[in-house]
């Protein structure tokens, strides 16, 4: 393990930004990563995965440690069910197709989501009417401060809408290595109810529309309308869905739905709707809007994106403008999904 200094992160965050790490390091094993941490005790650390749900906005001055653990097996399995372990370095679409390959269901509607197996917990990702908690079985993750190693069931995550135990109560002490998902060998809950997978499956396949699609039509429709809607981070710099979609209380939105009855909406429980972000975003003028090399996709409101040289804080500055223009149009606070570094 070699530890460089003045490292660029240019080539690892999705939206391609130019910073600098003080010092930098790759670990490939729980061995490895235990020794940098014993070794590095007093350093300002910066754990790094796949890049994918940050924005950086400045050098980093700090250790950054990029866990790179590959692997995965089948734990256990029954008729019905299999348990099977990623290692927190795999590339999380290649991990899901790999289980729509071994016919495991329950990842299928969450393809091509940018990342790391390791990072998908701490958002609790999600895709199409599923989340992460909806399979997620457990994760082990190592202290940063004494390097033990500590087994977080799914109730123990506190899984919310993109949130969890490590964006909140234990934010910044562990380092994922590892997460269990519990998969369907057989009778897979196929869920093509949310957003345009039928009509993608329709058109894809028309003549075995009356037919149960299959894991791998829902995977090919999900790419298919992913790829049609969000640019590929290698092509366009970006981090997918920048904001999160808003949460209003019922008696909130009522109000705002008389002025605006056109608004989309979900009802999420008795007394709360979600809001779709990128229809407020996109009502609001900002669709496709340029500011220099820093913008707002032209196919979907809620990605920014870096045309070439954006610097972060010129993407957190347009952010910040699409934060107050949809609450200038329609009085509703939209947050950012991405970390901001």
């Amino acid at each position: 393990m070699e530890i460089l200094t003045n490292f660029s992160l240019k080539n690892f965050n999705t939206f391609g930004i130019e910073a600098k790490a003080k010092q930098f390091v790759a670990v490939h094993s729980s061995t490895e990563l235990k020794t940098i941490l014993e070794q590095n005790k007093s350093q300002k650390k910066f754990i790094l995965g796949g890049g994918s749900n940050m924005l950086l906005t400045k050098d980093i001055d700090a250790l950054v440690i990029h866990v790179d653990l590959k692997g995965k097996k089948v734990k256990e399995e029954n008729d019905d069910f299999v348990w099977v372990e990623s290692q927190a370095g795999e590339n999380w679409h290649e991990f899901v197709l790999w289980t729509i390959d071994q016919n495991f269901g329950g990842l299928e509607n969450m393809s091509l989501i940018p990342g790391n197996v390791g990072t998908t917990p701490v958002q609790n990702i999600g895709a199409y009417g599923t989340e992460i908690k909806d399979t997620f079985v457990s994760c082990e993750a190592m202290t940063i401060e004494n390097q033990e190693v500590k087994t977080f069931t799914n109730s123990e995550c506190h899984f919310g809408y993109r949130e969890s135990v490590f964006k909140n109560e234990v934010k910044n002490q562990y380092i994922i290595t590892s997460v269990v998902f519990k998969l369907t060998k057989r009778n897979h809950k196929i869920n093509t109810s949310y957003g345009d997978i039928k009509a993608e499956l329709a058109k894809n396949n028309p003549e075995a529309s009356g037919q149960t699609p299959t894991l791998k039509d829902v995977s090919n429709a999900v790419i298919a309308i992913r790829k049609s809607k969000l640019p590929d981070p290698k092509e366009l710099g970006n981090s997918g869905s920048f904001f999160k979609n808003p949460i209003l209380l019922k008696t909130d939105f009522e109000k705002i739905h008389q002025k605006f009855p056109e608004m989309r909406f979900f009802d999420i429980s008795e007394t709360e709707v979600k809001v779709p972000a990128g229809w407020l975003i996109e009502q609001a003028g900002l669709k496709g809007k340029r500011f220099g090399d820093a913008g707002i996709h032209k196919n979907q409101a809620l990605v920014l994106v870096n045309y070439g040289n954006a610097t972060g804080q010129e993407i957190l500055n347009v952010s910040k403008i699409v934060q107050e223009t949809v609450f200038d149009t329609f009085g509703i606070q939209i947050e950012a999904e991405v970390n901001i570094i």
